[in-house]
């Protein structure tokens, strides 16, 4: 494929970009030093310049792992700890997948974000921890991303580490990535529930782009001096070695709401709900699983109204949270049962 590298000059004319507020122009000689700076990380491909030693406990405890995936992967056991304990209040993870928010150019809040006020009040009511994920922040808030997936797995699923090595890339300006947050709330979740609209017959870009990195977190690889980093080779050898496809956030429960105003809320769902089925998370029961029209070939300048009629719809979502919160109790104290979980996978892909 053609290569994606930058001369010196364009480089830093993107670079320079970013400063176009009339504030910068008093700064151009720092400017110009800070571009030298950043030219000189990305012409060396200096992606991660803070390491340490990986030491015990690797395949090679020589090499030299990013401070920052070091400490993500502290976050995530830590988590795993947490989800772990027996006496420690179970945690829900609540995730808004709308864009949209009153924040941004939009102006006005989004209707996923009023169902997952009232789904939280039920989780909150049942004496759940309630961690919530608003995907609307990518839109609205300063220094929030989530870069789009590599797709790493794709050349051998060992290359693919848990958690995603490919950010940050200081080289390529691909920091601030928010994943790294992220996936300990997960990790830590008994319960995960997403609340999203349809965009174009699809969910909608930031949970899309959310989803997408978190191919890591079934079957990624949680030791990345396996590979020596990204060598495809030795990647490649694992995985044809016998890759044994670890389930990262195997057995915990789902619910999911998906609500639209013309097409594509079944779809979406549906689809949304045979990822986490993928990934062997367990379904909660069949009143977690929502999908309906809302104010349904009415304006778009309506639908909060149309939220307000739609007293049915508000009690389904309150059914949801009920039945994930019955659920993740029940699994607490071991009486959730779904057959089959203990029997050994023939296809791990």
């Amino acid at each position: 494929m053609p290569s994606p590298r930058l001369g010196e000059a364009e480089f830093k004319r993107r670079f320079r970009g970013q400063f176009v507020d009339p504030a910068f122009d008093a700064l151009q000689p720092e400017l110009d030093r800070i571009a030298g700076a950043a030219w000189d990380a990305y012409a060396h491909q200096r992606k991660s310049p803070r390491t340490r030693k990986a030491g015990p406990g690797y395949a090679d405890p020589d090499y030299d792992l990013a401070i920052d995936w070091i400490e993500a992967r502290a976050r995530i056991d830590e988590a795993q700890r947490v989800h772990d304990d027996p006496d420690a209040v179970p945690r829900i993870l609540l995730i808004n997948g709308s864009s949209r928010s009153e924040h941004s150019c939009p102006g006005e809040m989004s209707k996923s974000w009023r169902l997952v006020e009232i789904a939280r009040a039920i989780f909150e009511a049942d004496g759940h921890a309630v961690d919530v994920l608003d995907l609307s922040r990518l839109a609205s808030e300063y220094g929030r991303h989530i870069h789009p997936c590599k797709a790493c797995f794709s050349t051998a699923a060992a290359l693919c580490h848990w958690p995603c090595s490919c950010y940050p890339n200081y080289s390529l300006g691909e920091t601030q990535d928010w994943m790294n947050d992220i996936y300990p709330l997960w990790v830590a979740a008994q319960g995960v529930m997403i609340v999203t609209p349809v965009n174009w017959y699809m969910c909608s870009s930031p949970l899309k782009l959310m989803i997408d990195r978190l191919v890591c977190a079934d079957g990624g690889n949680p030791d990345p001096t396996s590979t020596h980093g990204k060598d495809a080779k030795e990647a490649k050898a694992l995985e044809l070695d016998g890759w044994p496809y670890p389930r990262h956030l195997a057995g915990r429960l789902f619910g999911v709401v998906v609500h639209g105003d013309v097409e594509g809320a079944e779809n979406v769902r549906r689809s949304l709900s045979d990822w986490m089925r993928f990934m062997q998370m367990q379904p909660a029961g069949v009143k977690a699983e929502l999908d309906r029209y809302i104010g349904y070939y009415e304006p778009y300048s309506t639908s909060h109204a149309a939220l307000d009629r739609d007293e049915a719809i508000q009690e389904e979502v309150r059914n949801a949270a009920r039945t994930l919160s019955e659920a993740c109790e029940a699994k607490g104290k071991g009486r959730f049962l779904q057959a089959g979980t203990t029997l050994d996978q023939p296809r791990a892909k």
